[in-house]
């Protein structure tokens, strides 16, 4: 959402965030594609390299649609994903010099870790354990290690 969005005049921002939210919030797959062609038809001659990056995309953008759909709230934004790349650059940045680059790998995998470890005490968004692909990664996870 935020590349299409970065390319969009700040006069139409509103409106095609709007648009876009109807897309990534749709009931289902198809209702989302459906907002996604309304969207290509609307704003074409406006901005069409904005809606070059969305249909570009947009496939890869819907996976969460072949989740249950309890889990789709935690799987449609990369938060997650932003945190930790946020932990890493917080973590790095003070360190003039790393030893060498196995060093560097062995400290981004502790902050890998410690921040699974938080996640997991701490679920995210409205997860519940009893969701099954939750509990499935959970489960594989606890007997791997056993």
């Amino acid at each position: 959402m935020r590349n299409v969005l970065a390319k969009v005049p700040q006069k139409l921002k509103q409106q095609v965030a709007d648009d876009i939210r109807s897309i990534f919030y749709a009931s289902s797959k198809d209702k989302a594609l459906e907002f996604g062609s309304q969207f290509t038809l609307r704003w074409q001659k406006e901005i069409p390299s904005a809606v070059k990056c969305l249909e570009n995309f947009l496939d890869s953008c819907l996976t969460f649609f072949d989740f249950p759909e309890e889990e789709w709230i935690s799987l449609r934004t990369t938060n997650v994903i932003e945190r930790l790349n946020k932990e890493f650059k917080r973590r790095t940045k003070p360190m003039e010099i790393v030893a060498g680059e196995n060093v560097c790998y062995t400290l981004l995998a502790f902050i890998s870790i410690k921040m699974e470890v938080y996640w997991r005490s701490n679920p995210v968004g409205k997860v519940r354990y009893n969701l099954p692909s939750l509990r499935s990664l959970i489960q594989g996870n606890f007997t791997q290690s056993c």
